[in-house]
C-alpha cells in the first residue's frame, strides 16, 4: 500500500472509527475533513489542527 504524508493509521474494521472529522488548520486556517489519529491540512501539511 502506498501513502503520501506518513503512515496511514486508521482502522478499517471499525465503521465507527472511519468516518471523517472537522478539523481546522491552525496555521493557514483552512477546514478540512480529516480522518485518522493525527490528520495532516491538506493545504500547507501542517499538522497543528483543531478538531471542530
Amino acid at each position: 500500500m502506498c501513502s503520501a504524508g506518513g503512515p496511514v493509521d486508521v482502522d478499517l474494521n471499525d465503521p465507527l472509527k472511519g468516518r471523517g472529522k472537522k478539523y481546522k488548520c491552525n496555521d493557514c486556517g483552512a477546514t478540512f475533513t480529516g480522518i485518522g489519529k493525527h490528520p495532516m491540512c491538506p493545504t500547507c501539511q501542517s499538522e497543528d489542527v483543531t478538531e471542530m
